[in-house]
């Protein structure tokens, strides 16, 4: 009987001590979100804020990391993907499962004082010029980054989508990946830009100009042969709801970089425009771009 109670004790000990090693291994295994951080622009003439995600293991190892570039929507700013994408939860889910590699996720703010990612027409405010010229260089430069073009990504949802595509398309030596979703792009948003501007004065050969700069068409079908080369270089995953008001212009895109030979991913599942589709399609984002940091 004695004996009995000893190992009915000692399993209920052991019981215990797998308990407390999993819930360390799991807290182990968590990755840490910063909501908001800044960094000084001298382009823009303010601190612009931002979030990052650094992945499990990130303080404790002396590695660097890939980095993903994740653009909010109207609406959201730097916050978006912390608090309704759960970015958090979703890294840390896909990298402890090995769905994807670890990587640092950025998530940039594009809401403050005016909306969007690019240069205003007017050079007031020139949003794209930090992005490259400050944002990134800050991030390599406090981060432990890999700051080679292999080991940067660029995704995002709706008006981030569209920023995504027009980054990569603009500056392909940039990045490795590109992964627009529910994206809105010209084909949509050139008059509706023009209206939301507050430049309606601006000439119509002003606004010419400006097309051939923003219009995925004209950039495709103008651009030259090393640059029409480094975009089919990056691995494209263009992804949209069957029920997203925007599925029709993004049917649209697929079709455009099949014209031009544009290789890419394309992706129409059951959903809207809705975080419940961005919130799925995240983990398939950063594995997709794993591919490409794990040489695939």
């Amino acid at each position: 009987m004695h004996e009995k109670i000893l190992m009915v004790m000692k399993k209920l000990v052991l019981s215990v001590l797998l308990v407390f090693s999993l819930v360390a291994t799991t807290f182990a295994q968590q990755g840490k979100v910063y909501e908001t951080r800044t960094v000084k622009s001298k382009i823009l003439g303010m601190d612009r804020s931002y979030s990052i995600y650094l992945p499990p293991g990130y303080e404790e190892g002396d590695g660097s990391y890939p980095v993903l570039y994740l653009l909010h929507g109207h609406g959201d700013n730097h916050t978006g993907w912390v608090q309704f994408g759960q970015v958090r939860y979703i890294a840390d889910k896909a990298i402890t499962e090995g769905k994807s590699a670890p990587m640092i996720i950025v998530m940039p703010d594009g809401d403050t004082v005016h909306k969007g990612y690019f240069n205003l027409l007017d050079g007031s405010y020139n949003y794209e010029d930090f992005f490259f010229q400050e944002l990134i260089p800050h991030i390599e430069k406090t981060y432990k980054v890999r700051a080679e073009r292999r080991y940067r990504a660029i995704a995002g949802l709706s008006m981030g989508g569209g920023g995504t595509l027009m980054y990569a398309l603009r500056h392909p030596e940039m990045f490795t990946v590109a992964a627009p979703l529910s994206a809105v792009n010209v084909a949509w948003t050139f008059e509706q830009m023009k209206k939301q501007s507050d430049m309606t004065n601006i000439p119509d050969e002003k606004w010419q100009s400006i097309r051939k700069e923003m219009d995925e068409r004209v950039i495709l079908e103008n651009s030259p042969k090393e640059t029409l080369d480094r975009i089919k270089q990056i691995r494209w995953y263009i992804s949209c709801g069957d029920d997203d008001f925007l599925s029709d212009i993004n049917c649209a895109l697929h079709s455009l970089f099949r014209k031009h030979q544009v290789g890419h991913e394309y992706r129409v599942k059951d959903g809207g425009h809705s975080w419940t589709y961005w919130r799925m399609e995240l983990p398939e984002v950063m594995g997709f771009a794993s591919k490409m940091f794990t040489q695939y």
